[in-house]
């Protein structure tokens, strides 16, 4: 059984499509890692600024209460 010039060319089509999606999936991974990052970071920043605001108010508590002393 001898394959053929077509059969091969068709077989170099497949594994160049294969690897023209496969490329554009991990790219548009990539992409999406970048903005789950950017994301997660953000999300950290508003909780220490959440528990930042919690200390400064009870600290704003305690001299509201010394003034009236």
């Amino acid at each position: 059984m001898e394959l053929s010039t077509e059969f091969w060319l068709q077989l170099l089509a497949y594994a160049c499509s294969f690897a023209a999606v496969y490329g554009r999936l991990m790219v548009r991974i990539q992409y999406l890692e970048q903005k789950m990052d950017k994301h997660n970071q953000l999300v950290e920043r508003v909780y220490r600024l959440e528990a930042e605001e919690k200390t400064t108010h009870q600290r704003l508590e305690e001299l509201r209460e010394e003034m009236l002393r």
